[in-house]
């Protein structure tokens, strides 16, 4: 009955103006007919020069004037007159008239001018109401098609009485073609959502203990790590009505329409159970409310609210269960994270190398490898790299060799990619000349800190080859754990970063040094703070002077008070000095001590543009021993068995 009534009110508007506007029109044409004026006529007596009122009513007291012509109810004349100083030549005059004055007819009769009154011409009434009721037709059946286009289109943005509607997709047995056997290096993330699976197809398993179906599970972790392919395996593998759409689109401009698609997406899914619902990115509708300077009361925290009041309310969902995704769940709202809203919460982290193995063996079913390349190399050499990356990461070798006329992906191909992805793209090498040399003596310098201090990652490549911003680039190899690091391994960094510099320094003096190192000396900052105030690594002793810094939209005070006094904060500055001194000391002594060893592996590199973490180390074992770097190497288990 609402329906109709809502149908009916969008109609009666548009059709009430039609009808007043055509009532308004024709009493007008009946009480007086459409004047129009006929400016065909005043073209062909078009004159060839305008006289004033004044000029004219001289003209025929003077006895000029021989004939006028009245056009337009009295507003302007023809007028024909004598020039005599052109043989009495007649003229052809315009003139604008105050009116028909009486007085006017008056002064004509006495001097004896022919003038004629001609009335205004009438358009017939049925062109002029036509003409006036053109528009609103126009606009009418605008409106008539821009209605039915809309019905058309489900969820369309001209379906004035959908718009509080839900725009999740819907499908009643979710073919996603995403199974859990595609998705790989998440087992434990699985192995939760497998159970949600189990809830939903056998809930006497579960109800007949007195366990309860989880209302709702968050899926949180990093961007590329496979919550969205988490989402839709489940949807595969469920075979229940699946709802999915994105935290965005509940939240408009308009007043109150977050809520009601809030409220309409649980209305259908109550239809629906039991069913799964899934919302990506709900951080766009779920952050912290109070947020901002002052807070806020704004549609967002509407919506926020509805969907707080469908999760866990005086209504039960019994059968829905809400799956979410999102990597900031520090901005989430308390109130959203508590048990009986999401009861559970899985990690989805970047994967270890058995998970890497594991997702390069899932997206390198259909490319190409040389014998020689194998997945576990790759996974030895992407620490760090989320699905996403991998997935990224073998695309673009394939690229690669498209590209040089290759029919198989080589190492080449996969270190190139790596450097791309890490670094940016390849730039044109320098002309060999002193830039060309500063850079590599800076490249080496860091490359040689790193082979010689123990606690440091091994060297795995070095090149004078610029890549996006960078003129020469460093890499190492990061151990696969990078959860627990020691305070030798930190100080080992800082005089990895500070090798460059110390090169500068050591090769063309205090005074030549260059900006090359602005990057490495904020870094090295950065790690010297962290030790002194968030891990307790200087004599100012175990304790933790300064906090994660928190940002204003989510709630947090807006004046970042500290707790720390000025002359702790002078003690700390302090130490930050001292650790970052003796760090730079430590590396300019070995730099100037292994000089020579230097010099040879720039005039190598200069030579060559690219060397390897081996080669490097092969050299420099040459001149100076070099560290053992003990590492713990996993076996990597075959993922097929």
């Amino acid at each position: 009955m609402d329906k109709k009534w809502k149908v009916i009110a969008l109609w009666v508007l548009p059709i009430t103006i039609v009808v007043l506007i055509t009532w308004q029109i024709l009493g007008s044409a009946t009480k007086n007919q459409v004047n129009q004026t006929s400016s065909s006529s005043v073209s062909r007596t078009a004159p060839v020069a305008k006289i004033s009122y004044g000029r004219f009513l001289d003209y025929v007291k003077a006895g000029r004037v021989t004939s006028v012509d009245i056009y337009e109810g009295g507003r302007n004349a023809i007028v024909e007159a004598v020039d005599p100083e052109i043989d009495n030549r007649i003229q052809r005059l315009r003139v604008d008239l105050p009116g028909l004055a009486p007085e006017l007819i008056s002064s004509l009769k006495d001097e004896g001018i022919s003038f004629d009154i001609h009335p205004p011409k009438t358009a017939p009434a049925g062109i002029g109401i036509l003409g006036n009721l053109l528009f609103p037709l126009i606009l009418i059946g605008g409106l008539i098609l821009l209605s039915r286009r809309s019905n058309s289109m489900p969820g369309g943005p001209g379906q004035a009485m959908q718009f509080g509607k839900t725009k999740a997709r819907f499908a009643m047995e979710a073919e996603t073609g995403v199974k859990f056997d595609d998705v790989a290096g998440v087992n434990e993330a699985k192995q939760d959502l497998e159970e949600v699976v189990t809830f939903l197809k056998q809930p006497e398993r579960f109800t007949s203990v007195g366990a309860q179906i989880p209302r709702g599970v968050l899926l949180v972790g990093p961007p590329g790590t496979g919550k969205t392919l988490l989402a839709k395996a489940i949807a595969g593998e469920a075979g229940v009505p699946f709802f999915s759409l994105s935290g965005s689109e509940f939240v408009e401009m308009f007043v109150g329409v977050g809520a009601s698609r809030v409220r309409d997406l649980f209305k259908r899914a109550k239809e629906n159970s039991p069913c799964l619902i899934f919302i990506d990115e709900i951080d766009a509708v779920g952050r912290q409310r109070g947020a901002g300077i002052g807070g806020g009361n704004d549609e967002r925290e509407q919506t926020l609210n509805q969907l707080l009041t469908e999760m866990d309310g005086f209504e039960g969902n019994s059968g829905i269960i809400i799956i979410a995704a999102t990597n900031r769940p520090d901005v989430l709202d308390s109130a959203l994270m508590r048990p009986g809203r999401f009861d559970r919460q899985v990690t989805v982290d970047a994967p270890d190398i058995t998970g890497r193995l594991s997702i390069l063996k899932v997206h390198s079913r259909n490319k190409k490898l040389e014998k020689d390349l194998t997945l576990e190399s790759i996974a030895r050499r992407t620490p760090g790299f989320t699905g996403a990356d991998l997935a990224n990461l073998l695309n673009e070798a394939a690229i690669l060799t498209a590209r040089r006329r290759k029919n198989q992906i080589g190492l080449s191909e996969i270190d190139d990619a790596v450097d791309r992805i890490i670094a940016g793209m390849e730039g044109t090498p320098l002309v060999d000349g002193r830039s060309k040399r500063l850079i590599a003596y800076h490249e080496v310098g860091h490359a040689l800190i790193g082979s010689l201090v123990k606690d440091h990652d091994p060297v795995q490549k070095v090149t004078v080859i610029p890549r996006g911003q960078a003129q020469g680039l460093t890499w190492f190899s990061p151990d696969d754990d990078q959860t627990l690091i020691s305070r030798a391994q930190l100080k080992a960094r800082i005089m990895g970063a500070l090798g460059g510099r110390a090169a500068e320094d050591i090769i063309f003096g205090r005074e030549e040094v260059t900006t090359g190192a602005g990057g490495d000396v904020q870094m090295v900052a950065s790690m010297a703070r962290q030790m002194v105030t968030r891990f307790g690594m200087s004599s100012l002793g175990p304790v933790s002077l300064e906090g994660d810094s928190q940002e204003v939209f989510v709630g947090r005070s807006l004046m970042n008070t500290s707790d720390i006094s000025d002359e702790i904060s002078k003690q700390i500055d302090e130490q930050v000095r001292s650790i970052v001194k003796k760090c730079y000391e430590e590396t300019l002594e070995l730099v100037a001590k292994n000089r020579s060893a230097m010099d040879k592996l720039v005039e190598i590199l200069i030579e060559k543009e690219t060397m390897d973490g081996e080669e490097f180390c092969k050299i420099l074992s040459n001149f100076t021993d070099i560290p053992s770097k003990e590492r713990f190497i996993p076996v990597l288990p075959d993922p097929e068995k």
